[in-house]
């Protein structure tokens, strides 16, 4: 973990991407910052999937152009990876956040989130027909880990020399919360 003394609100600047796994808890802390440092925040999943659908995606030509219009404003946090628009995300950003607990957490946590059926939950789709999804498990086991080399070399070619705060685990992400004194919603 980062020395917690470096990374302070001040340094994260007024735009912020966070990257992780599914259920790793971005979406949480991308509100959570919002609304600390009164930015606009916005979630990924909420651009490339239809509301009231099953997650239905969106044609990728309109999530791009939506993304790229958010990404052009003045301040914002932003939660999602979505490789294909990372690059121009990763060039705007002030501060990239990677949240990456280990794997059987991110698990668990979808488990217990579908079971529990928490509506109205940060990054959720309005009006989703359901949550619990075989094939986001099978994404979250078998898709992301190989991903994570692809994330870090964009990361290294396009990420420049800004702050990059890497949480390998919710007992971190939650050092974090308290350090930068943030209400968990």
């Amino acid at each position: 973990m980062q020395e917690l003394d470096k990374v302070s609100l001040r340094t994260l600047g007024r735009r912020i991407m966070i990257i992780g796994p599914s259920n790793a808890g971005k979406s949480t802390l991308c509100y959570a910052l919002g609304k600390k440092l009164n930015l606009p925040s916005y979630h990924l999943d909420q651009i490339q999937h239809i509301a009231y659908t099953n997650w239905q995606a969106r044609p990728r030509e309109d999530f791009i152009k939506d993304h790229d219009a958010l990404i052009a404003k003045d301040s914002w946090v932003m939660d999602g990876n979505y490789s294909i628009a990372m690059p121009q995300r990763l060039k705007r950003a002030t501060a990239i956040i990677w949240i990456k607990p280990n794997l059987i957490s991110c698990v668990w946590r979808y488990i217990g989130r579908c079971i529990k059926g928490k509506k109205g939950r940060f990054g959720g789709l309005e009006g989703a027909k359901k949550e619990f999804s075989f094939q986001l498990l099978h994404y979250m086991i078998f898709g992301y880990p190989p991903k994570n080399k692809k994330y870090k070399n964009l990361i290294n070619e396009f990420g420049g020399n800004k702050p990059f705060i890497m949480i390998n685990s919710i007992k971190e992400l939650n050092k974090y919360y308290k350090f930068w004194q943030i209400e968990r919603p």
